[in-house]
């Protein structure tokens, strides 16, 4: 179960300071991959661990989970991850975090909030408004992958991302992952769960041309 967050809410709006790559990592220069809504992280820190070669940073709106991911980060000291506390459209829509799109190599919605009342949809991590900031920031060749176990939910996220003029999408038959953020298939633990109680899973990879 999941303990719900109003997005929305005013507690938000200010963000904390972001620091630069050269202060979040060992070494800045690596590919940056961001996974908005990363929990308490397990799936980041897996991904840290295995693949050395990526930089790793997640943006959580609940402050408890950030937090203690980031004493784990420290305690194992991890120089490939990083964790940012806050809403990911406030902190990205901010002009001194302009950095952090513009050096993304790949972005990541897994499984997030689902927000099923339709008075609760504008919520949702995948706004319009959103995605159009992402479209005129990120540099081109940039990947955004989505998945979840929730059809309307899917179905909203890639109505959203394919009426964006600057984004398409790619045949994942087609797709090297072995160069991608994700190169050992790591999964999250909502997806484990997913696959153990044998329901579908819905994703799709979008490029900006």
């Amino acid at each position: 179960m999941r303990q719900h967050v109003n997005p929305l809410s005013s507690n938000f709006i200010q963000t904390e300071r972001i620091p630069s790559l050269s202060e979040m990592f060992g070494d800045s220069k690596l590919n940056l991959h961001l996974d908005i809504g990363c929990a308490s992280g397990e799936f980041l820190f897996d991904l840290a661990l295995v693949n050395t070669s990526w930089n790793y940073l997640g943006i959580e709106i609940r402050e408890k989970l950030v937090n203690n991911a980031r004493l784990k980060m420290l305690e194992r000291e991890i120089k490939n991850l990083y964790f940012v506390f806050g809403n990911a459209n406030n902190i990205l829509n901010n002009v001194q975090s302009e950095f952090i799109i513009k050096n993304l190599k790949s972005i990541s919605f897994n499984f997030p909030d689902p927000w099923f009342k339709k008075r609760h949809h504008k919520r949702r991590v995948v706004q319009p408004e959103f995605i159009n900031i992402l479209s005129n920031s990120l540099q081109k060749g940039t990947l955004i992958f989505i998945k979840t176990d929730v059809k309307d939910l899917f179905d909203y996220m890639d109505c959203t991302l394919s009426s964006n003029f600057y984004f398409k999408t790619i045949d994942k038959k087609n797709f090297n992952f072995s160069e991608s953020f994700n190169p050992n298939n790591v999964k999250t633990n909502r997806e484990k769960y997913v696959i153990f109680n044998q329901l579908d899973i819905f994703e799709k990879i979008y490029i900006k041309i």
